[in-house]
Protein backbone atom coordinates (compact mmCIF):
# COMPACT_ATOMS: atom_id res chain seq x y z
CA UNK A 1 0.00 0.00 0.00
CA UNK A 2 1.05 3.33 -0.93
CA UNK A 3 3.05 5.55 2.28
CA UNK A 4 1.01 8.76 2.53
CA UNK A 5 3.27 11.97 2.32
CA UNK A 6 1.49 15.43 2.61
CA UNK A 7 3.46 18.38 1.04
CA UNK A 8 2.16 21.70 2.62
CA UNK A 9 4.38 24.30 -0.13
CA UNK A 10 4.08 27.69 -0.62
CA UNK A 11 4.22 30.07 -3.88
CA UNK A 12 7.75 30.01 -3.87
CA UNK A 13 8.58 26.47 -2.06
CA UNK A 14 6.12 25.13 -5.23
CA UNK A 15 4.36 22.14 -4.01
CA UNK A 16 3.50 20.93 -7.15
CA UNK A 17 7.63 20.76 -8.05
CA UNK A 18 7.59 18.66 -4.77
CA UNK A 19 5.25 16.02 -5.62
CA UNK A 20 6.70 15.11 -8.78
CA UNK A 21 9.87 15.10 -7.65
CA UNK A 22 8.83 12.57 -4.77
CA UNK A 23 6.59 10.61 -7.89
CA UNK A 24 9.85 10.79 -9.38
CA UNK A 25 12.35 8.86 -7.08
CA UNK A 26 9.59 6.89 -5.08
CA UNK A 27 7.14 5.76 -7.58
CA UNK A 28 3.62 3.93 -6.85
CA UNK A 29 5.33 3.56 -3.01
CA UNK A 30 3.83 6.97 -2.28
CA UNK A 31 0.20 8.32 -2.66
CA UNK A 32 1.51 12.13 -2.25
CA UNK A 33 -1.17 15.15 -2.13
CA UNK A 34 -0.51 19.28 -1.83
CA UNK A 35 -1.48 22.44 -0.58
CA UNK A 36 -0.13 25.74 -1.28
CA UNK A 37 -0.11 28.43 1.06
CA UNK A 38 -0.17 32.12 0.52
CA UNK A 39 3.41 32.80 1.26
CA UNK A 40 4.84 35.43 0.13
CA UNK A 41 1.85 37.27 -0.81
CA UNK A 42 0.99 37.29 3.00
CA UNK A 43 3.81 37.99 5.55
CA UNK A 44 4.93 35.00 7.44
CA UNK A 45 4.35 34.82 11.40
CA UNK A 46 6.52 33.97 14.62
CA UNK A 47 6.05 31.54 17.49
CA UNK A 48 6.27 34.24 19.97
CA UNK A 49 2.45 35.62 18.31
CA UNK A 50 0.53 32.81 18.83
CA UNK A 51 -0.51 30.39 21.73
CA UNK A 52 0.45 27.02 20.72
CA UNK A 53 3.37 28.04 18.48
CA UNK A 54 6.31 28.39 21.56
CA UNK A 55 9.54 28.36 20.49
CA UNK A 56 9.02 28.01 16.72
CA UNK A 57 10.27 30.90 14.45
CA UNK A 58 9.05 32.01 10.58
CA UNK A 59 5.88 29.88 10.06
CA UNK A 60 3.10 30.32 7.92
CA UNK A 61 -0.23 28.88 9.12
CA UNK A 62 -2.16 28.04 11.69
CA UNK A 63 -2.36 24.33 14.08
CA UNK A 64 -5.95 23.48 12.86
CA UNK A 65 -5.12 24.16 9.29
CA UNK A 66 -1.69 22.19 9.86
CA UNK A 67 -3.18 18.66 11.48
CA UNK A 68 -6.50 18.77 9.05
CA UNK A 69 -4.25 18.65 6.04
CA UNK A 70 -2.32 16.28 7.37
CA UNK A 71 -4.62 14.01 8.89
CA UNK A 72 -3.07 10.37 8.85
CA UNK A 73 -0.02 10.87 6.37
CA UNK A 74 3.12 9.22 7.50
CA UNK A 75 5.21 12.25 6.27
CA UNK A 76 5.11 15.65 6.10
CA UNK A 77 7.20 18.03 3.44
CA UNK A 78 7.36 21.64 4.09
CA UNK A 79 8.89 24.82 4.47
CA UNK A 80 6.61 26.89 6.50
CA UNK A 81 3.85 25.01 8.02
CA UNK A 82 4.30 24.96 12.26
CA UNK A 83 4.59 21.66 13.69
CA UNK A 84 4.96 22.46 17.37
CA UNK A 85 4.66 19.95 20.19
CA UNK A 86 0.53 20.69 20.26
CA UNK A 87 0.24 20.22 16.27
CA UNK A 88 2.64 16.76 16.97
CA UNK A 89 0.63 15.63 20.01
CA UNK A 90 -3.04 15.55 17.18
CA UNK A 91 -0.62 13.81 14.25
CA UNK A 92 0.41 10.29 16.29
CA UNK A 93 0.87 8.97 12.50
CA UNK A 94 3.53 11.32 11.64
CA UNK A 95 6.70 9.93 11.33
CA UNK A 96 9.10 12.41 8.88
CA UNK A 97 9.16 15.53 8.31
CA UNK A 98 11.41 17.45 5.60
CA UNK A 99 11.86 20.85 5.56
CA UNK A 100 12.78 22.95 2.23
CA UNK A 101 14.63 24.95 4.05
CA UNK A 102 18.44 25.47 5.89
CA UNK A 103 17.50 25.06 9.32
CA UNK A 104 14.26 23.80 10.74
CA UNK A 105 13.04 26.87 12.72
CA UNK A 106 9.16 26.32 12.23
CA UNK A 107 9.61 22.52 13.86
CA UNK A 108 9.80 21.97 17.98
CA UNK A 109 12.74 19.99 17.69
CA UNK A 110 12.68 18.80 21.11
CA UNK A 111 8.97 17.52 20.84
CA UNK A 112 10.35 15.81 17.65
CA UNK A 113 13.02 13.67 19.07
CA UNK A 114 10.92 12.90 22.40
CA UNK A 115 8.07 11.35 19.99
CA UNK A 116 10.46 9.99 17.55
CA UNK A 117 9.40 12.04 14.65
CA UNK A 118 12.46 12.30 12.07
CA UNK A 119 13.50 15.64 10.48
CA UNK A 120 15.82 16.39 7.99
CA UNK A 121 16.41 19.63 6.47
CA UNK A 122 17.79 21.01 2.91
CA UNK A 123 21.32 22.79 3.85
CA UNK A 124 22.80 25.22 0.86
CA UNK A 125 19.07 25.19 -1.00
CA UNK A 126 19.78 28.58 -1.48
CA UNK A 127 23.73 29.21 -1.19
CA UNK A 128 24.25 29.67 -5.35
CA UNK A 129 21.69 32.26 -5.27
CA UNK A 130 22.76 34.15 -2.25
CA UNK A 131 26.21 34.17 -3.61
CA UNK A 132 25.52 35.75 -6.58
CA UNK A 133 23.14 38.23 -5.05
CA UNK A 134 26.01 39.28 -2.45
CA UNK A 135 28.32 39.68 -5.81
CA UNK A 136 25.95 41.91 -7.64
CA UNK A 137 25.03 44.04 -4.39
CA UNK A 138 28.81 44.48 -4.18
CA UNK A 139 29.29 45.62 -8.20
CA UNK A 140 26.09 47.79 -7.70
CA UNK A 141 27.66 49.69 -4.58
CA UNK A 142 31.70 49.68 -6.40
CA UNK A 143 30.79 50.47 -9.75
CA UNK A 144 28.21 52.94 -8.85
CA UNK A 145 25.27 51.64 -10.80
CA UNK A 146 22.69 52.37 -7.93
CA UNK A 147 24.03 55.80 -7.65
CA UNK A 148 24.22 56.00 -11.59
CA UNK A 149 20.41 54.55 -12.19
CA UNK A 150 18.82 56.84 -9.22
CA UNK A 151 20.22 60.42 -10.85
CA UNK A 152 19.22 59.31 -14.33
CA UNK A 153 15.85 58.21 -13.28
CA UNK A 154 15.48 61.59 -11.57
CA UNK A 155 16.51 63.58 -14.55
CA UNK A 156 20.20 64.06 -13.44
CA UNK A 157 23.02 63.09 -15.52
CA UNK A 158 25.74 61.80 -13.55
CA UNK A 159 28.89 63.04 -15.89
CA UNK A 160 30.98 63.89 -12.86
CA UNK A 161 30.58 59.82 -12.21
CA UNK A 162 33.68 60.09 -14.72
CA UNK A 163 35.88 61.94 -12.42
CA UNK A 164 38.82 60.02 -10.87
CA UNK A 165 37.82 61.40 -7.31
CA UNK A 166 34.15 60.40 -7.89
CA UNK A 167 34.28 57.06 -9.85
CA UNK A 168 33.75 53.42 -8.64
CA UNK A 169 36.66 51.09 -8.45
CA UNK A 170 37.53 47.32 -10.12
CA UNK A 171 37.38 44.47 -7.48
CA UNK A 172 40.84 43.92 -8.75
CA UNK A 173 42.37 46.70 -6.64
CA UNK A 174 40.13 45.70 -3.74
CA UNK A 175 40.40 43.67 -0.80
CA UNK A 176 37.17 41.71 0.15
CA UNK A 177 36.62 40.64 3.66
CA UNK A 178 34.28 37.74 4.06
CA UNK A 179 32.83 37.07 7.24
CA UNK A 180 31.07 33.26 7.27
CA UNK A 181 32.80 31.06 6.09
CA UNK A 182 30.10 27.93 5.08
CA UNK A 183 28.16 26.70 1.76
CA UNK A 184 27.44 30.81 1.23
CA UNK A 185 30.57 32.43 2.16
CA UNK A 186 32.93 29.67 0.07
CA UNK A 187 30.49 30.11 -2.95
CA UNK A 188 31.42 33.89 -2.44
CA UNK A 189 35.05 33.73 -2.60
CA UNK A 190 35.06 31.50 -5.96
CA UNK A 191 33.43 33.75 -7.21
CA UNK A 192 35.59 36.71 -6.44
CA UNK A 193 38.32 35.02 -7.76
CA UNK A 194 37.16 35.50 -11.09
CA UNK A 195 37.39 39.20 -10.68
CA UNK A 196 41.07 38.86 -8.73
CA UNK A 197 40.49 40.47 -5.92
CA UNK A 198 41.95 39.82 -2.70
CA UNK A 199 40.23 37.73 -0.41
CA UNK A 200 40.42 38.09 3.45
CA UNK A 201 38.07 34.87 5.61
CA UNK A 202 37.17 35.24 9.14
CA UNK A 203 35.49 31.90 10.47
CA UNK A 204 36.88 30.92 13.72
CA UNK A 205 35.13 27.25 13.01
CA UNK A 206 36.67 26.11 9.55
CA UNK A 207 40.25 26.13 8.45
CA UNK A 208 41.59 26.85 3.99
CA UNK A 209 41.52 24.31 1.98
CA UNK A 210 44.78 23.42 -0.10
CA UNK A 211 42.69 25.05 -3.14
CA UNK A 212 42.13 28.25 -1.09
CA UNK A 213 45.48 28.64 0.10
CA UNK A 214 47.27 28.13 -3.52
CA UNK A 215 45.15 30.61 -4.67
CA UNK A 216 45.90 33.51 -2.27
CA UNK A 217 42.89 33.20 0.56
CA UNK A 218 43.94 34.68 3.72
CA UNK A 219 42.65 33.62 6.75
CA UNK A 220 42.90 36.84 9.38
CA UNK A 221 41.39 37.58 13.10
CA UNK A 222 37.83 39.94 12.72
CA UNK A 223 39.61 43.01 13.71
CA UNK A 224 42.50 42.57 10.76
CA UNK A 225 39.55 41.82 8.34
CA UNK A 226 37.65 45.09 9.09
CA UNK A 227 40.79 46.96 9.24
CA UNK A 228 42.24 45.95 5.75
CA UNK A 229 39.00 44.96 3.76
CA UNK A 230 37.35 47.85 1.13
CA UNK A 231 34.59 45.61 1.19
CA UNK A 232 33.02 43.55 3.97
CA UNK A 233 30.43 41.02 3.17
CA UNK A 234 28.40 39.03 5.84
CA UNK A 235 27.61 35.03 5.27
CA UNK A 236 27.65 33.90 9.09
CA UNK A 237 25.03 32.22 11.06
CA UNK A 238 23.57 34.00 14.04
CA UNK A 239 24.24 32.84 17.39
CA UNK A 240 24.43 34.37 20.72
CA UNK A 241 28.26 34.94 19.72
CA UNK A 242 27.70 36.53 16.42
CA UNK A 243 24.73 38.45 17.20
CA UNK A 244 25.32 42.41 17.03
CA UNK A 245 28.85 41.63 16.08
CA UNK A 246 28.90 44.78 13.62
CA UNK A 247 28.51 46.95 16.26
CA UNK A 248 30.13 50.79 16.59
CA UNK A 249 33.73 49.34 17.71
CA UNK A 250 33.58 46.73 14.49
CA UNK A 251 32.27 50.05 12.27
CA UNK A 252 34.97 51.88 13.74
CA UNK A 253 37.56 49.99 12.33
CA UNK A 254 36.46 49.76 8.76
CA UNK A 255 38.48 51.36 6.16
CA UNK A 256 37.05 55.09 4.94
CA UNK A 257 35.13 55.17 2.40
CA UNK A 258 34.05 51.15 2.83
CA UNK A 259 31.45 48.94 1.34
CA UNK A 260 29.03 46.94 4.14
CA UNK A 261 27.20 44.17 2.41
CA UNK A 262 24.79 42.18 4.55
CA UNK A 263 22.84 39.58 2.71
CA UNK A 264 22.87 37.20 5.79
CA UNK A 265 20.91 37.78 8.94
CA UNK A 266 19.68 41.19 10.03
CA UNK A 267 20.69 40.43 13.72
CA UNK A 268 24.23 40.46 12.98
CA UNK A 269 24.13 43.98 12.73
CA UNK A 270 23.64 46.70 14.82
CA UNK A 271 21.36 49.16 12.68
CA UNK A 272 21.78 52.47 14.99
CA UNK A 273 25.66 51.53 14.84
CA UNK A 274 25.31 51.06 10.74
CA UNK A 275 23.50 54.67 10.72
CA UNK A 276 26.21 56.31 12.62
CA UNK A 277 28.38 55.30 10.62
CA UNK A 278 26.63 55.67 7.19
CA UNK A 279 26.15 59.35 8.12
CA UNK A 280 29.42 60.23 10.32
CA UNK A 281 32.11 57.79 9.10
CA UNK A 282 33.84 55.92 8.08
CA UNK A 283 31.64 53.96 5.45
CA UNK A 284 30.90 55.22 2.55
CA UNK A 285 28.12 52.48 1.43
CA UNK A 286 25.92 49.78 2.43
CA UNK A 287 23.93 46.83 1.05
CA UNK A 288 21.32 45.79 3.09
CA UNK A 289 19.09 42.72 1.95
CA UNK A 290 18.21 41.52 5.66
CA UNK A 291 17.12 43.06 8.62
CA UNK A 292 16.33 42.85 12.37
CA UNK A 293 12.82 43.67 11.60
CA UNK A 294 10.83 42.58 8.55
CA UNK A 295 9.35 44.26 6.74
CA UNK A 296 11.35 47.01 7.88
CA UNK A 297 8.71 50.66 9.83
CA UNK A 298 7.86 52.73 6.71
CA UNK A 299 9.56 55.47 8.94
CA UNK A 300 13.40 53.55 9.48
CA UNK A 301 15.83 55.98 9.14
CA UNK A 302 18.08 53.43 6.73
CA UNK A 303 15.60 53.88 4.37
CA UNK A 304 16.44 57.45 3.77
CA UNK A 305 19.92 57.61 3.51
CA UNK A 306 21.42 57.82 -0.34
CA UNK A 307 24.27 55.83 0.84
CA UNK A 308 22.38 52.86 1.15
CA UNK A 309 20.97 50.17 -1.13
CA UNK A 310 17.83 47.70 -0.11
CA UNK A 311 16.07 44.68 -1.14
CA UNK A 312 13.33 43.64 0.94
CA UNK A 313 14.91 39.62 1.72
CA UNK A 314 15.24 38.26 -1.72
CA UNK A 315 18.80 36.79 -1.73
CA UNK A 316 17.73 33.19 -1.68
CA UNK A 317 14.70 33.93 -3.90
CA UNK A 318 15.80 31.82 -7.55
CA UNK A 319 14.27 28.98 -9.93
CA UNK A 320 17.04 26.79 -9.02
CA UNK A 321 16.53 27.50 -5.28
CA UNK A 322 12.70 25.66 -5.55
CA UNK A 323 14.32 22.41 -7.68
CA UNK A 324 17.65 22.16 -5.80
CA UNK A 325 15.28 21.80 -2.56
CA UNK A 326 13.09 19.89 -4.03
CA UNK A 327 15.52 16.88 -5.20
CA UNK A 328 17.03 16.87 -1.59
CA UNK A 329 13.49 16.65 -0.34
CA UNK A 330 12.53 14.08 -2.48
CA UNK A 331 15.66 11.96 -2.19
CA UNK A 332 15.29 11.93 1.57
CA UNK A 333 12.14 10.46 1.36
CA UNK A 334 13.52 7.86 -0.99
CA UNK A 335 15.96 7.04 1.87
CA UNK A 336 13.86 7.06 4.68
CA UNK A 337 11.45 4.41 2.31
CA UNK A 338 14.04 2.52 1.73
CA UNK A 339 15.36 2.18 5.34
CA UNK A 340 18.44 4.35 4.84
CA UNK A 341 19.92 6.71 7.01
CA UNK A 342 19.00 10.39 6.40
CA UNK A 343 21.79 12.82 4.21
CA UNK A 344 20.43 15.80 6.58
CA UNK A 345 19.47 14.94 9.52
CA UNK A 346 18.31 17.60 12.08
Amino acid sequence: MPREVAVIGDYFMLPEVFAEKIVAACGDAVNVRTRKDNWPNEPMEHGYAAAGMEGLKEYFGDADGVVEFVGEAEILVTQLAPVSRAILERLPRLKMIAVSRGGPVNIDMKAARERGVLVVNTPGRNASAVAEFALGAILAETRKIRVAHEALRAGEWRGDLYRADVTGRELNEMTVGVIGYGNIGTKVVKLLHAFGARILVHDPYVQLSADDIAAGVRMAAFETLLEEADVVTMHARVTEETTHMMDADAFARMKPGSLFVNTARGPLCDYDALYVALTQGPLGSAMLETFGVEPVPADWPLLQLPNVTLTPHIAGASVRTVTFAADQAAEEVRRYLAGEGPRNPC
